[in-house]
Formats: C-alpha cells, structure tokens, sequence
C-alpha cells in the first residue's frame, strides 16, 4: 500500500455517497446537497500541499459548482457518466499515468474508475462491490470525514502532512496580518 501511495499526485473522488450522503434535496429547480467541513479543510490542505484535487461526478448540481468555488477547486467534472474515462483525462490533464491517481467512491457507477486509477479507495459505507476492489477502506463514512481521512493518509505517507498543516497556518496568519493591516489601523 505504501508504494502506491507515495506515487499519488492526484486524489479524484465521487460526489454523492462520499463528499455527501447521497440524498438528494430539491428545491425548485435546485439541488441541495450537504457537505462535511473536515473534507473541506483537508481538501483545502490537500491543494495547499501540491496534491492535486478533482472531482468526478455523474450527477450535475449547482450545488457541487459552489462548493467547488468555495474551496478553490478547478477540476470539477460533472456529468460524467463513464468515470473511468474521466480518470484518464485528468492523467493526460497532468501529464502523469492513472497509476498516480487515487480514486474515492462508494457506489457500482465507481468501479470503472476505481479498477482503472492505481489507489482504490472505497468509504465505509460503500457497497459490497466496492470494497472488494479497494486498496483501502476508510473507517469514516461517507460525508463524514472519509475524503479528509484519505487525504492524510495520502500525505502523512509521502512525508508531507506537518507541512501541509504548517503552510495552512501560516497562511492564515498572514491573511489575519493583511486584514488588521488594512485601510483606518494605525
């Protein structure tokens, strides 16, 4: 596991089932999904430390579009019915090999993608199927911390989980610099 792990350069993930619980509220025309602020910040991390992020979905939500913008995430792609060919483009995107991508999903429409990255991950909550083909299954559920869980793994394997957490800081603390800095402060 640890081989495959150090080789990532990409985490691609499903939405509903993992980055959600995979209900569905609509309102109007809206969907209104729910999404766990510790795969926010991991996410957040994640990108912080070079690790590139992509999301991969069948479903299409103005929802997954904010949340997305919310957290700084360009590689979103909804819509995408044949996951596994989406894998492949993010590879040829990034100019490395699908073995560099790691790949959460819970659900059957996640197979083809998960047998086609080079780490499968399946979340707690995910079918049978799924986990039968995982690498690795997390402990946390799905919309419960599960992406933040594979994320540290991913990092604190390649020796770089403190300074993620480090940079994230000190951004921070240079964002609260700017702001105590701004127009009226003496």
């Amino acid at each position: 596991m640890r081989e495959k792990l150090e080789k990532i350069k990409v985490l691609a993930m499903d939405i509903d089932g993992t980055l959600t619980d995979g209900t569905l509220v609509f309102h109007g025309e809206s969907q209104i999904k729910l999404f766990n602020v510790y795969d926010g910040l991991g996410i957040r991390l994640a990108m912080n430390a070079g690790l590139a992020i992509a999301w991969v979905t069948g479903n299409i939500s103005d929802s997954v579009t904010k949340r997305a913008q919310s957290l700084g995430l360009t590689e979103v792609y909804q819509g995408s019915r044949f996951k596994a060919v989406t894998i492949r483009e993010i590879a040829e995107k990034h100019g490395i090999t699908t073995d560099e991508i790691a790949f959460v999903g819970d659900d059957i429409n996640d197979i083809p993608a998960l047998k086609t990255c080079g780490f499968a991950v399946a979340v707690a909550n995910a079918v049978p199927e799924v986990k039968a083909l995982a690498d690795y299954i997390t402990e946390t559920p799905g919309s419960k911390g599960a992406v933040r869980e594979v994320i540290e793994l991913i990092l604190k394997t390649q020796g770089r989980w403190d300074e993620a957490v480090e940079s994230f800081l000190a951004m921070l603390e240079r964002e609260q610099a700017a702001k105590s800095e701004g127009p009226g402060v003496n």
